[in-house]
């Protein structure tokens, strides 16, 4: 007989458009969440539910996370470096607007970053993401679900 795994969720909760969203999907599976900031924020009262206030720094939110993953977790993040960190350490990475980073995709996601920072470097105007909106919402939705559906019938 095999236990069902559950897995962890961490928010690079830094500028995080979906907190909310996981928080109730958190809760719905019963999941530990952690909310990894540079700063203090406002979380819900759960036992569920921990708030993790690093060092100011360009970084710190993200080695904390990329320290404490492990197989199977969840890791939200736009941040496309630490989305890999996430994907090496065996867990999974969704980006807020419901785009999974998958080790087939993380490789391009890493090169257009670079070109990105190149035509910025040199003045050139990218215009940045698009808005969030209510599809990227449900998206995020469907993707963090299926992320923690795929983690429970695995077991790392």
């Amino acid at each position: 007989m095999t236990s069902e795994f559950s897995p962890t969720l961490f928010i690079d909760a830094d500028a995080c458009p979906v907190k909310d969203e996981v928080y109730k999907v958190g809760q719905r599976y019963r999941l530990k969440t952690y909310v990894v900031s540079n700063a203090f924020m406002m979380i819900p009262t759960s036992l569920l539910i921990a708030r993790v206030i690093v060092e100011a720094g360009p970084d710190a939110a993200d080695d904390w996370i990329a320290d404490h993953v492990g197989p199977g977790d969840v890791v939200v993040t736009a941040d496309i470096p630490l989305a890999e960190r996430a994907l090496k350490a065996g867990g999974q990475a969704i980006a807020p607007n419901g785009r999974p980073f998958t080790e087939n995709s993380i490789g391009a996601a890493l090169a257009q970053r670079a070109l990105m920072e190149q035509l910025r470097s040199t003045g050139e105007f990218t215009g940045g993401p698009k808005p969030f909106d209510r599809n990227d919402r449900s998206r995020f939705l469907q993707a963090l679900d299926e992320a923690v559906q795929k983690a429970r019938r695995r077991r790392p």
